[in-house]
């Protein structure tokens, strides 16, 4: 009985015949996979099928496919198949605060390939007053040679100028970029001012990107830690202490405020407050294009270890903002995720070291910023979402994948099993449990912020362009099998009542004679007589 035969084989033997057949090339040099008999999750709905792939797309779903012979079987009983993870944010090997981020291109890929994850989307970041087109070939000549998985790549804008503008419009038009992000934090170092954030977000929406704002209050943090070291406070403490909510949240508002005035589609990146979820999710219901992205560890841990008696571990959790001391907050976050008042999740992956992290052994300004997650992210929001019933099966793909495709404009090439899509797929066991551990985990990291966690759903095997990267624990990777994915400016999914609202806003200003004047009441728009 061949692998391929229609009839039902044992689970054992189909494990075993897997095992010799990884990404097995037909002599055709085709690579064919059949998912049998699984539940397929896309956002909106989800279906008993089968999925079959050939050649690195998604050829057929439905019941009982005939197939070529020679495809590879991977029995998918009792278990879902979705598309692959998208984490929205990444720096894998970022030079910041003095040392360099341990994950590279290579190990970062592969552990988010691990857990589920078959893209990520990470920063290119000039220094002031450098080229942003340099810094986005020299990151695509770091990365290309190692990534394991899919990737693209959003380009922050840390300073302004006539140069900036024009690289903007190129990259937008030429390379592949739709997504620009300002840094209202690190003063004197990437930190833009409200009027250089007006003409950014101006420029994103005349070339059709997507405005990422780091939202704090860079001014008030500058302020707040020099308090805090002049009261002697020098721990990781006194991150979070001097960065509070409010800094957040005036940041957010701000940057949703500046956005609206030049009719902008606006994307807040690693949201971890209430209070700056609230803003998000006032603006999204007062109609404002805005999106909210919170991270797997504002969703799935608390600040509350950064006063933890041992430094080392309280240096674990420093990043910016500050995972919150309210212990309340992640569930808040999953709430407004689960009822789309938050849009997408990403990691803010960004790892350092326990020796790096040393650095600000006597100053905790010091202390390099950044937190692990692109390999745990489908666990913890399959945990605290799903798990939880705060949300079902296809809210998780929305804001695991196919919301990020459709934002950043690669829908539904990622982020749907249907046919033609890109085969990024996984295959995951909702009845399954695993602990999450640094010792088991496969980033570079030597700690892991959700050690000890028990996640009820396992990542059982991860298909990557068409071929099976990881199963059952064992993952076969290749340095540079990614490819970069380009995105096209004006996504509609961000853009069509930004061009409408355009439109209204052209009709209406035409329709006002010279001669007349508008005044407004609260309750109603009225023209006022002429003079």
């Amino acid at each position: 009985m061949s692998h391929n035969s229609s009839f039902p084989l044992p689970l054992p033997f189909l494990i075993s015949v897997q095992r010799n057949l990884h990404n097995l090339e037909t002599m055709d040099g085709r690579t064919r996979i059949l998912i049998r008999g699984g539940k397929v999750v896309n956002e909106d709905l989800s279906f008993m099928s089968d999925v079959y792939i050939e050649n690195g797309k998604i050829a057929d779903i439905g019941r009982n496919l005939k197939v070529p012979a020679g495809a590879q079987i991977i029995d998918a009983t009792n278990m879902l198949v979705m598309p692959g993870g998208i984490d929205t944010h990444t720096h894998m090997e970022l030079a910041f605060m003095g040392t360099k981020a341990v994950d590279d291109f290579y190990i970062g890929t592969k552990a988010a390939l691990a857990g589920g994850t078959t893209m990520i989307m990470d920063f290119v970041i000039p220094q002031k007053g450098t080229s942003l087109l340099e810094a986005y070939d020299r990151w695509r000549s770091t990365a290309d040679p190692k990534v394991c998985c899919d990737y693209s790549l959003h380009v922050a804008v840390t300073w302004w100028g006539e140069q900036v503008k024009r690289e903007m419009a190129t990259l937008a038009a030429e390379q592949g970029v739709n997504s620009f992000k300002m840094f209202m934090a690190y003063k004197d170092v990437f930190m833009l001012s409200d009027q250089e954030l007006y003409s950014a977000f101006s420029q994103c929406k005349e070339v059709g990107a997507i405005a990422q704002v780091h939202a704090e209050n860079g001014d008030l943090i500058a302020e707040g830690a020099k308090k805090m070291l002049a009261l002697g406070i020098t721990g990781p403490e006194g991150h979070e202490m001097c960065r509070p909510e409010a800094v957040e949240a005036e940041a957010t508002q701000r940057a949703v405020t500046i956005a609206h005035a030049v009719n902008c589609p606006l994307y807040v990146v690693h949201v971890m407050s209430k209070s700056a979820a609230k803003v998000v999710s006032n603006a999204r219901r007062d109609g404002r294009v805005v999106f909210g992205e919170p991270i797997a560890a504002g969703l799935g841990t608390d600040g509350t270890h950064c006063w933890h008696k041992d430094w080392a571990h309280a240096a674990r959790f420093v990043m910016g903002p500050p995972l919150r001391p309210d212990p309340s907050t992640p569930g808040y976050l999953m709430d407004l995720l689960a009822n789309d008042d938050l849009s997408v999740t990403g990691t803010d992956n960004c790892t350092f070291s326990v020796c790096q992290k040393a650095l600000g052994k006597d100053d905790f300004t010091k202390i390099p910023n950044g937190v692990n997650g692109v390999e745990d992210r489908m666990s913890v929001i399959w945990e605290k979402g799903v798990h939880s019933g705060k949300m079902d099966e296809n809210r998780y793909v929305a804001v695991t994948s196919s919301n990020a495709a459709k934002i950043f404009n690669f829908y539904p090439q990622k982020g749907r099993i249907a046919t033609g899509s890109d085969a990024d797929v996984l295959v995951w066991d909702p009845n399954s449990t695993r602990t999450i551990s640094a010792s088991t985990h496969h980033q570079a990291v030597d700690y892991n912020i959700f050690e000890g966690m028990v996640c009820h759903g396992v990542p059982v095997v991860t298909i990557s362009r068409g071929k099976v990267v990881y199963e059952r624990g064992e993952l076969t990777v290749k340095a540079g099998a990614g490819r970069f994915v380009p995105r096209p400016p004006f996504s509609e999914f961000v853009y069509k009542r930004v061009r409408q609202r355009e439109q209204v806003g052209s009709f209406c200003l035409s329709s006002v004679s010279p001669h007349h004047t508008i005044t407004y009441s609260p309750f109603r728009a009225q023209r006022a007589e002429p003079f």
